[in-house]
């Protein structure tokens, strides 16, 4: 049973991809379902809701666990310590309000992270493989928008002059990473300007990152066999670096 489960998780067959595009599909709906409700009140069916979700990544917690080789070093994993945060925030949101509620986006942190969905991706689908850099980039920027906003309600919610709601959260996070600041919310204690100082020093970073995948000539990952260089173009068949013959998959041409 172990070593099926694994199979499922980190193997090539058919069966394999199709449980981990059923994975990311989850987390993709469960994100949207977050965003969502974020703004309703926590009622009754919310929680129903909610606790479904929770069952379902708790299973797959537990199946990761159980499969992985050093689980000590797999509890240590960000990706992990996350879905842990997430299910104590599912957990504690009926006791402790809407403003924790906020921490079930850090979900989002799972989308494209895991090394054979990228495989799979970069496999099946050719848009993915020709604009990898800007998707991948331009995931992590709202990652980190909606983790940020998650944070900033979480810490600064109803201590901040006019910063009550998950909108205003997000309003807030969006002005300040973009540097426009308005001055309608503002950050009046210690920790919420470093707060602010971290997103936007973090963000302006990953702002530059999607700018720089989405201007620069598209490539497509191909490891060079001889001195390993990985980014190709997609019609390459020799390697920039050291000139040796490479061979890029592609589906011909009409």
């Amino acid at each position: 049973m172990k070593d099926r489960v694994r199979l499922l998780y980190e193997g090539r067959s058919t069966r394999a991809t199709r449980f981990r595009y059923a994975l990311l599909t989850f987390d993709a709906v469960t994100i949207i379902f977050f965003l969502a409700t974020a703004t309703m009140p926590l009622g009754p069916g919310l929680i129903a809701a909610d606790a479904g979700i929770a069952v379902i990544i708790l299973a797959d917690f537990a199946c990761r666990l159980w499969i992985a080789e050093n689980r000590l070093r797999h509890l240590r994993q960000v990706y992990v310590i996350i879905d842990v945060l997430v299910l104590a925030s599912l957990i504690a949101a009926p006791f402790l309000g809407q403003g924790w509620a906020a921490l079930r986006l850090l979900r989002a942190l799972r989308l494209v992270h895991s090394y054979h969905l990228l495989k799979d991706l970069r496999r099946d689908v050719r848009v993915f493989r020709l604009h990898e850099d800007a998707i991948v980039a331009a995931v992590n920027l709202l990652v980190f928008i909606f983790a940020m906003t998650a944070l900033v309600l979480v810490l600064r919610g109803g201590q901040e002059p006019g910063l009550n709601t998950y909108v205003d959260a997000l309003y807030f996070t969006v002005t300040t990473l973009t540097t426009t600041g308005y001055g309608d919310i503002l950050m009046t204690t210690g920790i919420g300007r470093l707060l602010a100082v971290g997103i936007m020093v973090v963000g302006v970073g990953l702002f530059l990152r999607l700018a720089r995948a989405i201007f620069l000539p598209a490539k497509v990952r191909q490891k060079c066999e001889g001195c390993g260089l990985l980014r190709h173009d997609p019609d390459a068949i020799h390697c920039k670096h050291c000139g040796r013959e490479i061979k890029i998959e592609t589906e011909g041409s009409d």
